[in-house]
C-alpha cells in the first residue's frame, strides 16, 4: 500500500508525494495531506482482472477520473464504455459507478470529486496576471 509524504507547507501551499507513480498501489485521498478545501483527490490503482469493489454514487459531488496507465471498462448505472490511458471520465451526482482494469498493466487512475455546479470562474476569467520576478 503506498502511503502519501508531506513534502512542504507554507502560509499559502502545501506540497505532498504519493512516489514514484508506477510503484503506487492502492488507493489514496490526499485531502487532509494538503489541506484541500475544494476538492478531494485520490489516486487508485488496479491490477489485471480487478474492479472497485463496489458501485457507488454521490449526493453532492460530482467526480472526474482522469486515466493515467493501463486499460479496461468503466460502468456507469447500466451503460459500460472503454477506457485506456489519457481517458477523461466525468460522472454527475447520483448514478452508480465502477471501473474495471482488463488490461496487462495496472490501471493507475486519478479521482477528483467536487461539489457539483459549483465552478463559476476558471481559466483566465480567474486568473490576475503579476509581474513578479522569477527565482526558478
Amino acid at each position: 500500500m503506498s502511503e502519501i509524504k508531506t513534502l512542504d507547507i507554507g502560509a499559502k501551499f502545501s506540497h505532498a508525494t504519493v512516489g514514484i507513480l508506477k510503484n503506487f498501489e492502492g488507493k489514496l485521498f490526499i485531502k487532509e495531506a494538503v489541506g484541500a478545501t475544494s476538492c478531494e483527490i485520490s489516486f487508485g490503482t488496479l491490477p489485471n482482472g480487478a474492479a472497485v469493489p463496489f458501485f457507488h454514487s454521490h449526493y453532492d459531488n460530482e467526480e472526474c477520473y482522469i486515466v493515467l496507465s493501463g486499460a479496461g471498462r468503466f460502468q456507469i448505472d447500466n451503460e459500460v464504455f472503454d477506457i485506456s490511458e489519457g481517458s477523461v471520465i466525468r460522472v454527475a451526482t447520483g448514478c452508480d459507478r465502477n471501473l474495471k482494469c482488463l488490461s496487462a498493466e495496472p490501471m493507475c487512475y486519478i479521482c477528483i470529486q467536487a461539489k457539483e455546479d459549483s465552478l463559476e470562474n476558471y481559466s483566465m476569467a480567474d486568473v490576475k496576471v503579476s509581474e513578479r520576478t522569477s527565482l526558478l
